[in-house]
């Protein structure tokens, strides 16, 4: 289980990089979905799966729509990619050599991760029980959240509307 944590730690701070370093929405989109996928992955191991089935579904459904329409905005018809690959990876190499070095063993990722379940401690899943308090007492902040989704959208529209007043490019 600790390898696969280790993967999807180390695939999340890699799709995250992937995100902010594209100079092409379509390719930093992409990172993005995998960046989710991982991220909610880690979350299911550690047990909260409820959670990640949410949060999963809120950035697939809410965050790529605002890169859909950005996508739809900005066509170009060669996007731009990333340079050498192998460059990348071998950074990445000679961080983890240079951490090795430094730490002076080999396993330097030793940190300990506690489930939902924690030697059966809990009586109640952690968020299992965080679903009543999202609809009891949290109605206002998913009111706050909705609109402040809504106000997202209406603002990376007129972002990417540039000096035309049509909604759309002529392609």
């Amino acid at each position: 289980m600790m390898y696969l944590v280790e993967f999807f730690m180390v695939g999340l701070v890699i799709t995250l990089i992937g995100v902010a370093s594209n100079p092409s929405p379509y390719f930093g989109a992409g990172s993005l979905v995998v960046a989710a996928s991982l991220g909610c992955g880690f979350l299911v191991l550690l047990g909260a799966s409820f959670v990640s089935l949410v949060l999963l579904l809120i950035y697939l459904g809410g965050m790529l729509v605002v890169f859909a329409y950005s996508v739809a905005l900005a066509a170009d018809p060669f996007p731009e990619s990333w340079g050498v690959v192998g460059a990348y990876f071998g950074g990445y190499i000679v961080l983890v050599l240079l951490l090795v070095l430094v730490f002076g063993e080999v396993e330097f990722v030793s940190f300990g991760v506690n489930g939902a379940d924690w030697e059966g401690m809990s009586v109640v899943r952690v968020d299992l029980s965080g679903v009543s308090l999202l609809y009891n007492m949290g109605g206002c902040g998913l009111l706050i959240c909705g609109w402040a989704l809504l106000l997202t959208l209406f603002v990376v529209l007129e972002l990417t509307r540039g000096l035309m007043l049509e909604s759309l490019r002529a392609v």
